[in-house]
């Protein structure tokens, strides 16, 4: 008789979340974005403090969605938003953008594929 009510109050496990293929996809866009700027340390002081409030940040997202979309893909913006809005999805993001910062290095300074190094061949003498 009091089985519907056992699960009432239940709230998923604090454990890592593991994103799907779409929303993978659209967290490495970003967080290889937020590496490329130098911004690592200050967006993931950021996520870690937002914490608490990452399901408002994922309803947020959803409702800036429209103007965000112009400046990314829109279905990026929405696979982001619906993994905010999950437990551990904080936990995973960091993880996240250590990992690419760790395996390219600060992509900061890096040349962007369409930019070409200038060399000491290409100055005139």
């Amino acid at each position: 008789m009091w089985n519907w009510l056992k699960h009432a109050f239940a709230v998923e496990s604090d454990a890592v979340a593991v994103p799907t293929a779409e929303q993978s996809s659209s967290i490495d866009l970003i967080c290889h974005e937020i590496v490329r700027r130098g911004m690592t340390l200050p967006a993931q002081m950021f996520i870690e403090s937002s914490a608490p409030l990452h399901y408002l940040g994922g309803q947020t997202l959803r409702v800036f969605e429209p103007f965000l979309g112009v400046l990314v893909d829109p279905s990026a913006v929405r696979n982001f938003a619906a993994f905010l809005e999950r437990r551990g999805a904080v936990e995973y993001i960091c993880r996240r953008l250590d990992e690419i910062q760790r395996r390219g290095g600060d992509l900061a300074t890096a040349p962007r594929p369409n930019q070409s190094r200038s060399t000491s061949e290409d100055v005139p003498s």
